[in-house]
């Protein structure tokens, strides 16, 4: 996008990407200008997110009881093993989970408004209706529809209050108005530029496609295995929450015998992110880190209540000295067993910038992160057929390709050529590969 000049329509190597909206490419390419173009660049809008969405949920437990109780709830969501995994990805989540957790505290703080419930702030009713509809707007420009759960989340409370005046003064018609215009400042651009695409892909694919099919591998292929699969993310939440998991049971059970308006909100919020993944057919962990705000908020109201002091210290300790180890220690042992870096690790001195490369049968991204830190010119995947008149092309290239594969077709390669060997991992399809780098200098 930086080498296009172009910040409407995302690309990848060239290629169209369509599966977001562009708000995290645009804080990507902000922090290229900062750092440069490396990984770190790419993963610092995601750690900004994070301490973002921290501070957001500091500030809104503050309000909700105190001083306390906010930083309770930023401790918990900051050191849930989810956040830390995704505070450091180059990935679209933490910008959401940053609006969405700002348009759950603005629709709070507008429902206890409009109740009438004493609040020194009931003078600024229109900035937390700002405040609602512009976080809807912006999160979807992170990652689509879904960041308008919040929506569900007030109308929800609405219904179940039975509050007339509640529903007027969220003046739905025009909130909603405003959402759609923000969006479409970037959006109409965008579907005109890749004449409608963007919405076939987009949503069509993206959106109502996975929630009725797998996507690359990930959720159920078969009726049968998506029954199974139903409860999957009331399981997987006691990884991606821990260790404040293992007070989910007995969170649990208190908020089954008392509860208020506040655990209601929260509880409300968090189940209909929970139930609409849970009947979406694409599965992963992370889909539910929205709700984890919300989550920690009300988790730290039942330990705060509890006075579970203890418990919150040899948390965040554990927790403080695990990440620290992992992060430190797991990253240079685990890129070992990565191939596509062992390969640029390898051959990375003899690289030039106008080096132009191919691949056959491995179109990892990783290919790209890591090479073009190195060569200016962006992947050409190809066939077996290609390889050899795209090696013997004027200039310098190399092709990346299976082992076996490069065997077969540069049995014969001239001897200037040279050749980098590897073996490793394959996390995208979970299997382990051997691959060969074949480079013509000249």
């Amino acid at each position: 996008m930086i080498e296009r000049g172009d910040y409407v329509v995302p690309y990848f190597n060239n290629q169209l990407r369509l599966d977001k909206p562009p708000l995290t490419y645009w804080a990507q390419a902000a922090s290229y200008r900062l750092f440069g173009e490396n990984d770190f660049a790419a993963r610092f809008p995601s750690a900004v997110a994070a301490a973002v969405t921290s501070l957001v949920i500091f500030a809104w437990g503050r309000r909700i009881d105190g001083e306390k109780l906010g930083w309770w709830a930023a401790i918990i969501f900051t050191l849930c093993l989810q956040t830390f995994v995704h505070a450091k990805a180059a990935v679209a989540d933490m910008w959401l989970v940053v609006f969405v957790t700002l348009a759950h505290w603005s629709g709070y703080e507008l429902t206890r408004l409009f109740r009438g419930q004493p609040d020194s702030m009931i003078d600024r009713s229109s900035f937390w209706w700002w405040v609602f509809y512009l976080s809807l707007a912006l999160g979807f420009l992170a990652k689509g529809p879904i960041a308008w759960t919040p929506l569900l989340t007030v109308a929800s409370t609405i219904l179940f209050a039975r509050n007339k005046q509640l529903a007027r003064q969220f003046k739905f018609v025009c909130g909603i108005f405003l959402m759609l215009v923000v969006v479409g400042l970037w959006g109409v651009p965008a579907l005109i530029q890749t004449r409608g695409e963007f919405l076939s892909v987009g949503i069509g694919r993206h959106v109502v496609g996975r929630s009725f099919a797998t996507m690359e591998g990930h959720g159920a292929n078969s009726f049968g295995m998506y029954l199974l699969l139903l409860p999957f993310y009331f399981i997987t939440v006691f990884a991606s929450f821990f260790p404040w998991s293992i007070k989910i049971p007995n969170l649990t059970a208190r908020l089954w015998q008392r509860r208020d308006n506040i655990d209601n909100y929260l509880i409300t919020g968090i189940a209909i992110i929970f139930i609409i993944f849970t009947f979406v057919t694409t599965k992963l962990p992370h889909y539910t880190l929205p709700a984890f705000p919300l989550l920690a908020l009300l988790l730290a109201r039942a330990l705060r209540t509890e006075n579970a002091v203890g418990f919150l210290k040899n948390c965040v300790a554990v927790s403080v000295a695990a990440y620290l180890i992992v992060a430190l220690v797991v990253p240079p042992v685990v890129a070992r067993f990565f191939p596509a870096y062992q390969l640029f690790e390898i051959s990375r001195p003899y690289l030039r910038p106008d080096v132009q490369f191919g691949s056959v049968q491995f179109e990892e991204p990783s290919l790209v992160w890591y090479f073009r830190s190195r060569v200016k010119g962006f992947l050409t995947p190809m066939s077996k057929r290609r390889a050899a008149q795209f090696m013997t092309a004027p200039g310098p290239h190399f092709i990346v390709l299976p082992t076996p594969l490069a065997g077969t077709l540069f049995a014969e390669r001239p001897v200037d050529w040279r050749t980098f060997s590897t073996s490793g991992f394959n996390i995208a399809n979970g299997k382990q590969i051997d691959l060969t780098l074949v480079l013509k200098a000249q």
